[in-house]
């Protein structure tokens, strides 16, 4: 059993996405893990991503987007009855490095971690924010 806590994993996950190192951030991610966002497919489909290998290639293509992540900002976290579940509240800033224009998203995240690894992570983002956002850099 692993002595590394979901909350050492979540620190580990904020450090590395704010470092840019995508793959570091998805080798915590166990090999046969679930990335999931209801609502952040094209225009607010779900999305659904299964194994280590298809977080990395959909990880990459997000990070080549035109974001400066600045800071994720905990709320809070949520410890659940089962030890592998934690709920966190997130803040998300960046700016448009395209515009200049900043912005805050919000979002509910589910993560299951067992030994150190993320097996699930479900992303309950609202993406209007972030899809105005680009929508206004993509206008000039």
């Amino acid at each position: 059993m692993s002595s590394v806590t979901p909350a050492d994993v979540l620190a580990r996950r904020r450090d590395l996405l704010l470092k840019g190192d995508i793959d570091g951030f998805v080798d915590l991610f166990a090999p046969d893990a679930v990335l999931e966002g209801p609502f952040t497919g094209p225009q607010g489909a779900s999305l659904r991503l299964e194994g280590r290998e298809a977080i990395r290639e959909y990880s990459r293509q997000i990070m080549a987007a035109p974001l400066r992540l600045e800071d994720f900002e905990t709320v809070e976290v949520y410890q659940t009855q089962d030890p592998e579940v934690v709920i966190v509240e997130l803040r998300t800033k960046a700016t448009v490095t395209t515009t200049g224009r900043a912005f805050t998203a919000t979002s509910i995240q589910v993560f299951r971690i067992r030994e150190g690894r993320i097996l699930l992570f479900r992303d309950f983002a609202d993406p209007r924010g972030l899809e105005d956002v680009l929508f206004a850099a993509s206008r000039g």
